[in-house]
């Protein structure tokens, strides 16, 4: 087809999104791997990731230090997020729908339930950081109060917005995402250049040659810690990338998707380490702002901020609280519909986008959340990461092949089908993921907020998710290759690297399905 062809060209902006999670069709995927890769960094080049970025700092690490960890964290997330993007354009639908192939029929609401959560928190930290930095801008531009109002219109404003944008829809989402990868970009180059008088790179931490032994025995947890906490910020983006790339053409090369989802978050090196940058300003000028115990970035920030950075700091408040919000929004209310059918895509939105501001207006003003919200959000990354392993190594056994119509059994209220297995569960990759998801709980230790049982056995040194990613992987290959899954749910060259099992597959049926799909399929019969 034509790239000129009106079948292909984009909708308005103003046009509502008519699709939800059924595959979309190739005449209407219209999007890019830049595309992609704008969602995905301009959902990340916000002051939340600033303040991840300020962490390294706040454990203690100099600057060098805590450059050295975060590049490690970019890195391996990036690496570990990247195979994530194929999905959407092989299946034309979010990546929740897409694990039906290797969790089951039902198993699929795992993936749902964890977007939910990682949405939730996300949307949180991206309304809370910016609109604190838009009231403190305002305060020291306009001499407008910190009172509980101001923070109340300032919350609201973001959350109204970002709802507004996640109505409309992906292209409405793609234009805000375009806007602020280039204006946030410039801003954070802006506030380089505002800072660079203040910026010491010989800034040592604590962890210095004359510091005691039961300090430096800290370094390598609080290392590792911080390598981990800037790994979260990309893996959080898991179950969210087939919400973006299930616009792009199936027969896009593979290699331009990945590559566009691991640039993505290689290039959110910018605002970490602009907040890296800042904290140590921060913490040899203002020390009292990045106390461990109550740590307060957003207005260190402003405390050393030149007076004429103040309006730019209100600007990357505004888009990148709307950049952020976006992108963990959408997706949830996506996903939504598909497991509430009675819901539209539109319906199913606004009623997660109120859950969510219900739950930044209670945990601002009603109990002390905020400062375990990072908490929680590690806690769900853990458990979000061997969910990824499966639907990766799933992906790679499967040999990159799927059957559309079995995949959307579940969203038409239908039974049966390839990916059927045991009453609509494949018990091989829920074991996986919650035996590997409830050791990596119990391993992770985050020093003054949550330290599982085995959490003390490295040392200190959180490796919760690194067992977890290890488990996994060998607790899936090893559950295939022992108990092969039916050869109806790989593709015509079979399988790779596991073995697989001649038994019939249920046929689909309830509403919709045809005459044809009466009978069951043999694994021998291929797809």
């Amino acid at each position: 087809m034509s790239q000129n062809s009106p079948a292909t060209q984009p909708p308005s902006l103003t046009e509502v999104e008519p699709y939800g999670v059924e595959r979309i069709p190739d005449a209407d995927r219209s999007a890019s791997p830049l595309d992609l890769f704008r969602l995905a960094f301009g959902g990340a080049n916000t002051f939340s990731t600033c303040v991840l970025g300020a962490f390294p700092i706040l454990f203690g690490l100099s600057f060098w230090q805590g450059l050295a960890a975060t590049l490690l964290g970019v890195l391996a997330g990036a690496l570990i997020l990247c195979p994530m993007a194929v999905f959407g354009p092989v299946n034309g639908t979010n990546n929740a729908v897409s694990s039906s192939a290797h969790l089951g029929v039902h198993g699929r609401v795992v993936g749902s339930f964890l977007s939910l959560l990682t949405a939730v928190a996300f949307f949180s930290i991206s309304v809370w950081s910016s609109g604190d930095a838009l009231v403190g801008g305002a305060h020291r531009l306009f001499g407008l109060s910190r009172s509980d109002l101001s923070y109340v219109v300032a919350y609201a404003l973001f959350a109204v917005l970002v709802l507004a944008v996640c109505v409309y829809g992906f292209r409405f989402m793609l234009f805000v995402n375009k806007v602020a990868v280039t204006s946030a970009t410039l801003l954070f180059l802006l506030g380089a250049v505002a800072f660079a008088g203040d910026f010491d790179a010989s800034y040592a931490g604590i962890f210095t040659a004359s510091a005691d032994a039961a300090t430096q025995d800290l370094f390598w947890p609080s290392f590792i810690g911080s390598a981990l906490i800037v790994l979260s910020n990309p893996v959080s983006f898991g179950a969210f990338l087939g919400d973006w790339s299930r616009y792009i053409p199936a027969s896009t090369p593979r290699r331009r998707v990945i590559g566009a989802a691991f640039l993505s978050q290689i290039a959110t090196l910018l605002p970490f380490v602009f907040g890296l940058g800042t904290a140590s300003i921060i913490a040899a000028k203002a020390p009292e702002y990045v106390d461990p115990a109550a740590p307060n970035f957003v207005g260190g920030l402003l405390a050393i901020s030149p007076s004429w950075f103040f309006l730019p700091v209100c600007l990357l408040a505004l888009i990148g609280g709307m950049a952020t919000g976006t992108t963990a929004l959408y997706g949830t209310g996506l996903d939504f519909s598909s497991v509430f059918p009675r819901l539209s895509r539109v319906q199913a939105t606004v009623l997660v986008g109120v859950l969510s501001i219900a739950f930044i207006f209670v945990g601002r003003f009603g109990f002390d959340l905020v400062q375990s919200i990072s908490t929680f959000a590690t806690m769900i990354i853990t458990c979000t990461t061997p969910w990824m392993v499966v639907m990766m190594l799933g992906f790679f056994t499967r040999r990159g092949w799927y059957d559309p119509d079995a995949l959307q059994v579940f969203n038409r209220r239908q039974r049966g089908g390839r990916y059927w297995f045991a009453h609509g569960w494949n018990w091989r990759g829920m074991t996986a993921w919650w035996v590997s998801a409830v050791i990596g709980v119990l391993f992770t230790n985050i020093p003054g907020q949550f330290v599982g049982p085995l959490g003390d056995l490295a040392g200190g040194v959180d490796i919760g998710l690194p067992i977890s990613l290890a488990v996994s992987a060998v607790l899936f290959l090893s559950l295939l290759w022992f108990f092969p899954e039916p050869r109806a749910a790989y593709g015509p060259e079979g399988a790779r690297l596991v073995r697989t099992v001649d038994v019939p597959v249920p046929p689909i049926t309830g509403p919709g399905s045809g005459a044809t799909e009466k009978r069951p399929v043999l694994a021998t019969e291929g797809p």
